[in-house]
């Protein structure tokens, strides 16, 4: 009976957490487009941010309070979980087929931002040095971002943008609305989700990594999943595809050197030996299948049960390791 109370404090904060990462972007994109932000640049930044939202404020408060494990399993078991589970059931839904241009070398930067920062913790410590690194990186992908945005360059990731926000109809006034009030709810729901995961862990013997990487992770990318699915089910693949290439370059930049910055942290053995290569080898096999060397990249079915495959495992393997 102990550890009930934390567990509905982390059910219902990842309710509350996916229900204010909605409402979260619906605003922001909706304002952007009242702005005229250009359709790509809504989605490859505003969008990008919006999904990692829930990870980036969990990661600060856990981080704030001295829980850094947790908040580098968020980040971790966010992205494995964003290619195994998200990407693994929608190409079991719909085979994904990657028509965008920019999605496409937006693939190898994932792959080579994933290399970097994996290789920063084979000291095993993540310092302030190594978290301002990815900041910078974070920096230069959002201005080159910003450039592409701005360019105004036919591409199939813009136009399927595009054909999203004209479909929802919003005053500025309601999307306002929207964006503080999801915001608000995002870090209000992210206090209840750490304090209920770090009780948990506390009570059950768990170590922090193992709630981070697992129920944390899952809850933080419930938004993922639901705009991914949403958007396979409309024949909208590279938003799909997108989602997750850009959550991803979040996490793995922003949120972990946010992470690092508040409070530099030693990083568990199991991390290297474990959880980085797991999150390397999903990355790099959504680069190979997703890229389409020579043709054009697409994620069918038999691919997609491999990736979720790999999830399914992987979080059995944690579960029973109890680290």
């Amino acid at each position: 009976m102990e550890v009930l109370i934390p567990l509905m404090a982390v059910i219902g904060g990842l309710i509350v957490l996916a229900w204010s990462a909605d409402t979260f972007i619906g605003g922001a994109s909706a304002t952007a487009f009242y702005a005229k932000v250009p359709p790509l640049l809504i989605g490859m930044v505003v969008v990008g941010f919006g999904t990692s939202a829930p990870e980036m404020v969990v990661s600060v408060v856990a981080s704030s309070q001295g829980k850094g494990a947790l908040a580098l399993g968020n980040a971790y078991g966010s992205n494995i979980a964003n290619i195994g589970l998200i990407l693994g059931l929608s190409a079991l839904f719909k085979p994904l087929l990657v028509h965008s241009r920019v999605l496409k070398r937006e693939l190898p930067v994932l792959a080579g931002v994933t290399g970097i920062a994996v290789l920063q913790l084979a000291d095993g410590t993540l310092s302030r040095i190594d978290a301002w690194i990815l900041l910078l990186i974070f920096t230069g992908l959002m201005a080159w971002s910003v450039r592409q945005g701005l360019g105004q360059t036919p591409d199939a990731f813009a136009r399927e943008m595009d054909q999203e926000l004209s479909t929802k109809h919003m005053s500025l006034k309601h999307a306002l609305i929207r964006l503080v009030v999801g915001m608000i709810f995002l870090v209000a729901s992210s206090r209840g989700v750490v304090w209920g995961a770090v009780e948990i862990a506390r009570i059950l013997g768990i170590s922090d990594l193992i709630i981070g990487l697992t129920v944390v992770a899952f809850g933080t990318s419930l938004p993922e999943l639901a705009s991914s699915i949403a958007a396979v089910r409309k024949g909208e693949y590279d938003i799909a595809v997108g989602n997750v290439i850009g959550s991803n370059l979040f996490n793995t930049l922003a949120v972990v050197g946010l992470t690092g910055v508040i409070r530099p942290l030693d990083v568990e053995r199991a991390v290297l030996t474990r959880d980085s290569l797991v999150m390397g080898g999903l990355t790099l096999s959504l680069f190979v299948v997703g890229y389409g060397f020579g043709g054009q990249g697409r994620i069918n079915r038999f691919e997609g049960f491999f990736l979720l495959l790999a999830y399914v495992v992987y979080t059995a393997i944690l579960i029973c390791s109890r680290i």
